[in-house]
């Protein structure tokens, strides 16, 4: 007797596709062989370079003994709100799974993001996930994103 790989993508399954800043929504309207992913949602947010998101200077902090002082580290604007991004995400696959809108999630996201959302999905949503691929595809048509799934 052989097993059977289990499909990646089964009929219904829900994909995100998320970088950070834009997050794709996608559902599966063909069948673990043939898929035929359509658009649900886009997200986006606005997220400039961190030059262009804070012009101060990093601060400098005294110890409250002596003269000894020391540099802060400059805060990373971009990389925050991608983080709050994930956040925001994870939420919003949160009220997803509670209304029953999807029962397999399959999540595509650049390595960092994709730690940051595992991070944030709660228990929900967590049980939902069949798949986990660590790639930045926002940027690339449906088909190819087919293509990947389905091989």
């Amino acid at each position: 007797m052989t097993l059977e790989p289990r499909p990646l993508v089964s009929h219904n399954s829900l994909i995100l596709v998320g970088d950070g800043q834009k997050a794709l929504f996608l559902r599966n309207r063909g069948n673990a062989q043939r898929l035929d992913l359509v658009v649900e949602r886009i997200l986006e947010q606005d997220n400039p370079a961190t030059r262009e998101q804070g012009a101060d200077r990093p601060g400098r902090s005294i110890a409250s003994h002596g003269v000894a002082r020391s540099a802060m580290d400059e805060v990373d604007w971009h990389d925050l709100a991608k983080e709050r991004f994930a956040l925001e995400l994870a939420e919003a696959l949160y009220r997803h799974a509670h209304a029953n809108h999807f029962n397999k999630l399959v999540v595509i996201a650049p390595p960092r993001i994709l730690g940051n959302l595992r991070k944030a999905f709660h228990a929900e949503v967590a049980d939902r996930v069949t798949a986990e691929i660590p790639k930045e595809l926002t940027s690339h048509p449906i088909s190819e994103i087919e293509k990947l799934l389905a091989a």
